[in-house]
C-alpha cells in the first residue's frame, strides 16, 4: 500500500459489541500491508475506506438488492471509484452486520473481536480482488486471512 489508509467508520448498529475505529483501522492495515495492492491504488498517495456497521434489516437489504439473497449476511464489500481527482485512492465499502457478526461469534465459540477482525480482513482482502468462489480462489483467500488474523494474535477462524 503505498501511502497511508485513511479509514471512515460509521455505526448504524451499536448492538450487540462492535469493535472501535481503531480496531477497525488495525485489522483492515493488516489485510493490506504485505498484500497485492488494489490495482488504482498503486500510484496513490493515500488509499480510503469506508466501514459502515449495520442492523439486521439493512443488511437483509443490502444482500437482496445486490446478490438476490434474502437473509442478513455477515460482511458485503463494494468496490469503490478508484484514483480519485486528489490523487487518492477510493478502495470501496465494507458493511458489516452487527447482530450476524454476534451470532456466528456464538455459535462457533469465537471471541467476539477475533470474528470481527476476521471479517473485516475477508471484506478488504475481497476490495483487494481475493474470491472463494473456486476452490482453489477459495484456498488462496483463506491461507492469506489465517496469516494476517496470526500476526494479529487471532488463532485460524477455519477450525
Amino acid at each position: 500500500m503505498p501511502g497511508p489508509l485513511e479509514l471512515d467508520v460509521t455505526y448504524a448498529a451499536r448492538r450487540p459489541w462492535v469493535p472501535r475505529r481503531a480496531q477497525f483501522a488495525a485489522w483492515a492495515e493488516a489485510a493490506l500491508s504485505g498484500s497485492p495492492p488494489h490495482p488504482a491504488s498503486r500510484a496513490a498517495a493515500r488509499s480510503s475506506l469506508s466501514i459502515r456497521v449495520v442492523g439486521a434489516a439493512r443488511s437483509r437489504s443490502l444482500n437482496f438488492r445486490y446478490r438476490n439473497r434474502n437473509r442478513p449476511t455477515n460482511v458485503l464489500s463494494f468496490e469503490g471509484a478508484g484514483m480519485g481527482p486528489d490523487g487518492g485512492c477510493f478502495m470501496g465499502e465494507l458493511v458489516i452486520c452487527a447482530p450476524v457478526v454476534a451470532r456466528e461469534a456464538k455459535a462457533q465459540g469465537k471471541a467476539a473481536a477475533a470474528h470481527w477482525a476476521h471479517m473485516t480482513v475477508h471484506g478488504v482482502l475481497h476490495l483487494l480482488g481475493f474470491d472463494h468462489e473456486r476452490r482453489a480462489e477459495a484456498g488462496k483467500m483463506e491461507a492469506r486471512e489465517i496469516q494476517i488474523l496470526d500476526r494479529l494474535g487471532f488463532s485460524d477462524p477455519y477450525v
